[in-house]
């Protein structure tokens, strides 16, 4: 029951992130809360100002995040 899950990849929320600087403006493009983007955020290991200042990172599954986004 209830509403299904809405597994937006972790690339997807770094991308939009990225481009927008601002979770409000990300969330709507997304069509997701603010509080979600923060969760998977939280997830990965990784906090908002790493994405918005396209750190490169290393995420819990070791995938590099570069510039708010996923090397494929």
């Amino acid at each position: 029951m209830g509403r299904k899950r809405l597994n937006i990849p972790l690339k997807n929320v770094c991308e939009s992130l990225s481009r927008h600087c601002s979770v409000a403006a990300a969330a709507n493009e997304l069509g997701c809360s603010p509080a979600y983007i923060f969760g998977v955020l939280k997830a990965n290991g990784l906090k908002l100002k790493d994405v918005v200042n396209g750190k490169g990172l290393a995420t819990k599954d070791n995938t590099l995040l570069h510039n708010g986004g996923l090397n494929d």
